[in-house]
């Protein structure tokens, strides 16, 4: 089992970033990794992303510029339920390509 960790960012920090990240727990979690989360706001990312303690981001709000030093995924595919499929494709991508 692979273990991952993901900085799950929107405009607030709370709501929807929670919700994205259940969800990246419960798919990944079917897939064989097991999942460790933070939910941030966009104010935060740059900082918590270029700590190292992340493999990916998973955001739903606009993020500021900057080098990240991570996958950025958009998750708004979360909300909406539409091309959620793609987007946890993603992921699993974004996870391969750091070598999780």
């Amino acid at each position: 089992m692979s273990v991952v960790n993901i900085l799950s960012v929107c405009g607030s920090g709370t709501v929807t970033s929670s919700m994205v990240a259940a969800k990246l727990k419960e798919k990944l979690g079917e897939k064989g990794y097991s999942v460790s989360t933070t939910e941030a706001r966009p104010t935060e990312a740059l900082n918590l992303a270029q700590s190292g303690r992340f493999d990916i981001l998973a955001h739903t709000s606009p993020l500021p510029d900057g080098d990240y030093g991570i996958p950025a995924v958009n998750a708004f595919a979360c909300i909406t339920g539409m091309g959620e499929d793609e987007f946890f494709d993603q992921i699993v991508e974004a996870l391969k390509s750091v070598g999780k």
